[in-house]
């Protein structure tokens, strides 16, 4: 049995590890504090893990145990909770292994409980002493892009066990929508569950900024939007964030984008905007562009994002390629 644990920020990582799992034969037990996904099937195990942060007014105390870990915070009942939650289940379900997606401080107890660990890198400056303790326990690493748009410097170390697989999208292999001749063409903001930087009004002044286009949106204020991959995969021009799982949904779709970093940890989504940037598959601005800079970005969008660079990023295969290595 495979034990895979899933951050609760956001939806990308519950949707790659679902991408993955597919092309997994062996039982997979899921542990996370987000909600069980109604679409996971009804025979993979979900363990719900406590959340590790206070409750009402409480007070963090020394979260980084003097600068070693990323989050223990001193005397959180959610904390310990949790740890006993994941150590009691591995001691239970004995996994082979683990998958973490991502914690350092779940990737360490996990080791530390015995278990082999796979851990799923991510983009940003990554080079401080916590992550690298949690890419050396590791016993695989997989970084779910193209080593062809991006290869940090701070995972070089770890190059003989890491896995650049490419990005893993819910929608590969979908069949493409078909755009009618008749209405305009669509442009798609595409918010993510995570937090948005997006002015409220961004849909008018996309509007007022480029007025060809029948814009809509998907995500963050709009709500979520369950059957996204027909309006995804339809539009003419995608304005996304750079969360990992818009990327690689967007580059499945082969849409031209426009890609607005937002604030991450570690610089998580300007390092992946730069790079897609420095390799010309995307166009991109730094901040909210105003209502007169959009005509030019999409048009730059249009030109860059074609269906060989979207390739660049080795979409296709790469959940089963990460499953390999999971498997192995």
């Amino acid at each position: 049995m495979i034990g895979y644990y899933v951050h609760h920020h956001g939806r990308g990582h519950t949707a790659r590890a679902m991408a993955i799992i597919g092309h997994l034969t062996e039982e997979v037990v899921f542990f996370s504090s987000a909600p069980r996904p109604r679409e996971l099937d009804s025979d993979v195990g979900w363990v719900q893990l406590p959340l590790d942060v206070p409750g009402g007014e409480g007070q963090v105390a020394d979260p980084t145990a003097n600068g070693r870990l990323h989050w223990a915070p001193l005397r959180v009942d959610g904390l310990a909770d949790r740890s006993a939650v994941l150590v009691n289940a591995i001691a239970t379900l004995r996994p082979r292994r683990m998958v973490v997606d991502v914690s350092v401080e779940v990737a360490l107890l996990c080791r530390l409980a015995g278990v082999p660990v796979t851990v799923m890198a991510m983009p940003g400056e990554r080079g401080d002493a916590v992550h690298g303790l949690g890419y050396d326990i590791a016993d695989e690493i997989v970084a779910p892009w193209s080593s062809e748009v991006y290869r940090p410097d701070w995972l070089a170390r770890h190059d003989g066990k890491t896995h650049y697989v490419g990005v893993i999208s819910r929608f590969e292999g979908a069949p493409l929508a078909t755009p009618s001749p008749s209405r305009p063409t669509t442009g798609l903001l595409l918010a993510g569950a995570g937090g948005s930087t997006a002015p409220a009004d961004a849909l008018d002044q996309l509007r007022r900024g480029a007025p060809d286009f029948r814009w809509v949106a998907a995500g963050g204020d709009a709500g979520w939007v369950e059957e996204l991959w027909p309006l995804l995969s339809g539009a003419g021009v995608v304005v996304t964030h750079a969360g990992q799982s818009a990327i690689a949904d967007v580059a499945a779709a082969s849409v031209a984008a426009v890609v607005i970093p937002q604030h991450r940890p570690f610089g998580e989504q300007h390092s992946t905007a730069a790079a897609l940037a420095d390799a010309g598959v995307v166009a991109t601005a730094p901040v909210w562009p105003r209502p007169d800079e959009w005509a030019p970005l999409i048009t730059t969008a249009r030109a860059r994002s074609t269906g060989d660079q979207w390739r660049r990023l080795q979409g296709a295969g790469a959940a089963a390629r990460a499953a390999a290595v999971i498997a192995a």
